[in-house]
This record gives structure tokens, sequence and C-alpha cells, in this order.
């Protein structure tokens, strides 16, 4: 026998080794992949929702107009305080969680609400016990035609 083979026998012999450690390593990644991945969806999908409330109230605060006859026309006028009643009672009634931070008309024809809610992770949360604050403005005009 050359003393090539037997080297390799050498080597072929001493070959004791486990693939465990290396399926775990991969398997602790593959679950920490799909934990970012969920949350990060649970995430896009709660902001879209907030987005949509922020829409919705925006849009019933543009409904909260009054009526204002001046130089023979009439003009819808938006208040501050009809566009906050009109979103509160939204924002109440559609998503106890979240909260309207402000709700104003910046010009009188436009309604501008800003919601916010808190997001917690929906697997495992002591990473951020305090979750991560959303907030959504959205911006609503009325017209009379």
């Amino acid at each position: 026998m050359t003393s090539a083979a037997r080297i390799r026998r050498a080597l072929a012999d001493d070959e004791d080794g486990s693939i465990l450690p290396l399926v775990l390593g991969y398997v602790v990644l593959a679950v920490a992949v799909i934990f970012v991945c969920v949350c990060a969806t649970d995430m896009y999908i709660a902001q879209k929702r907030l987005d949509a409330l922020a829409d919705a109230a925006a849009l019933a605060g543009s409904d909260g107009f009054s009526l204002t006859a001046e130089d023979g026309g009439v003009r819808a006028e938006l208040t501050d305080e009809l566009i906050r009643e009109q979103a509160e009672a939204i924002v109440s009634a559609t998503a106890p969680d979240a909260a309207l931070v402000s709700a104003s008309s910046p010009d009188g024809v436009s309604a501008r609400v800003t919601v916010a809610a808190a997001w917690h992770p929906p697997l495992f949360s002591p990473f951020v016990p305090d979750g991560v604050a959303l907030r959504a403005t959205a911006t609503s005009r009325t017209a009379l035609q």
C-alpha cells in the first residue's frame, strides 16, 4: 500500500463528527427569519389599518361642515370643533385602541386628521414591551357643486 493510500484511509477513519450542531444552527436561523417576517408583516398591516382609520376620520370630518351664505352664494366652511367631533366619533366607534391626536382645518375647506396607536409584536414581545408608536395623517376636502 502506498503512503498516499494510507493517508486517505487514515483521514477517512478520522471523520467522527456530527452534523447536528450545523442543523440546529440552521433551524434557529430559519425560525429567526420567520419571526422577523411575521412581525414585519403584522406591523405593515397595523400601519395600513391606521392609515384607513385616518382616511375615514378625515372623510367624516370633511362632512362636518356648516353652510355660509355670502355674496349671493353658498359656501361650505369647516371648523376645528366640527371636524374633531366627527373624527372622534369614527375613531372611538371603529378602533378603541387608537387615539385621535389632532383634527383641524388648515384652510377652511380641508379636514386634516392624525391618529395614533401602539403596535405590539404578535409572537414574542419582551424586546419591545411598550410597543411601537404608529401614526397616520389624512386630509380630505369638502366642496359644494
